[in-house]
């Protein structure tokens, strides 16, 4: 790492094309894919990420916002970009940057067409959004006849997808609710499709889906989390995507009598002679405070260090008593050890939860 003063977040390209040509490999040759990247890439970047995986030919991006997908466009960004999580005012906004909205209401459905209209456009690609059994968006079984009659009754849409999202696709214990919600989409997009006329592309499967159901990839998968080196099933072929590392800006050398270390006093040095390293990561660069007083060690020239004392806001102290470390020698806070994971463990958290809590102020660098 090059000396800095600031924390940093390496991006590997090499392991994101790993993680990409992995799942790749996972599916058929006509099987299409889409990767998620909201939040920002899942803290990663989303303009150096959309652009890797545009140049592997990606078929599809996935963001939550249109804020997210009019970011991506502003930044050259050409590929087919829907957008899960739609607010009706922004339409228009979506319209001018060809972005795809998903559709989980009439409601939205009858709006966006209108707006196709005003904008002199007909056959708009949108996606419709199926619930079957997670209950957070989507159309319901009692609401398709009523999807079909305003498909049908419109010129201003043509539907590029239909799609639901699997609940509990990772815990082998919820299988046979996986199975039904699979089944259900089956039923209900077979039912759309025989009664508009065409066939749009159907996909159900997310990361873990792929993993654990591949025989029901379909038309195309959305491919989440894996693509960022984590997988309940295939860990192994898969690449650490992102590492947080920092400098130490100080090391003091200190007694017991000298008491105890930051805010609030928790950090109490014990018995002997201490070496403490104060590093500039915080909470306001993501680093939960809970991981401090001790609940965390990061690793220093090859050695774990636990914190000491709390989190500050742009800094936190770590205990380096043994380790041969001196000012400006890199601290990683995650990467292959420690792991994202072992630190959501800590949390009780999930991965997500700490890729996404990166600030922007941390600076992204992509290497190989």
């Amino acid at each position: 790492m090059t000396v800095t003063q600031h924390a940093q977040l390496e991006i590997s390209k090499k392991a994101i094309l790993n993680n990409y040509k992995f799942y790749r490999s996972q599916l058929k040759p006509s099987t299409k894919m889409l990767v998620v990247v909201k939040a920002n890439s899942y803290g990663h970047g989303a303009e150096g990420f959309a652009k890797l995986l545009e140049g592997e030919g990606v078929d599809y991006l996935g963001v939550a916002t249109p804020i997210e997908g009019i970011g991506l466009r502003h930044k050259g960004i050409n590929a087919p970009i829907l957008v899960l999580t739609t607010g009706m005012e922004s339409y228009p906004e979506m319209i001018n940057h060809n972005l795809e909205p998903g559709i989980p209401t009439i409601e939205a459905l009858t709006r966006f067409c209108k707006e196709v209209h005003k904008c002199g456009r007909k056959n708009y690609p949108i996606h419709i959004a199926i619930d079957t059994g997670m209950h957070r968006l989507g159309f319901m079984e009692k609401e398709i006849d009523g999807l079909i009659e305003t498909l049908k009754a419109t010129d201003a849409v043509e539907v590029k997808s239909l799609y639901s999202h699997l609940a509990a696709a990772d815990e082998a214990k919820h299988n046979e609710f996986t199975l039904g919600q699979i089944k259900q989409f089956q039923k209900l997009s077979d039912k759309i499709i025989n009664e508009l006329g065409y066939k749009p592309l159907r996909h159900i499967l997310n990361s873990a889906g792929i993993d654990n159901f591949p025989e029901y990839q379909m038309d195309m998968v959305r491919l989440g989390l894996g693509i960022y080196g984590f997988s309940g099933t295939h860990q192994d072929h898969l690449m650490t995507t992102a590492t947080l590392k920092c400098p130490i800006l100080q090391i003091k050398e200190l007694e017991a009598s000298e008491g105890t270390v930051g805010y609030g006093r928790h950090g109490v040095l014990g018995p002997g002679k201490k070496k403490i390293a104060t590093i500039c990561v915080g909470y306001a660069d993501g680093l939960n405070r809970k991981l401090g007083k001790g609940a965390a060690s990061f690793q220093v020239n090859g050695k774990m260090a636990p914190t000491i004392g709390t989190i500050c806001m742009d800094m936190c102290m770590i205990d380096i008593t043994g380790i041969d470390a001196k000012i400006g020698d890199a601290v990683t806070i995650f990467g292959d050890k420690p792991s994202v994971k072992d630190l959501a463990d800590i949390l009780g958290t999930i991965p997500y939860e700490v890729f996404t809590s990166i600030d922007s102020r941390v600076k992204r660098i992509y290497t190989d």
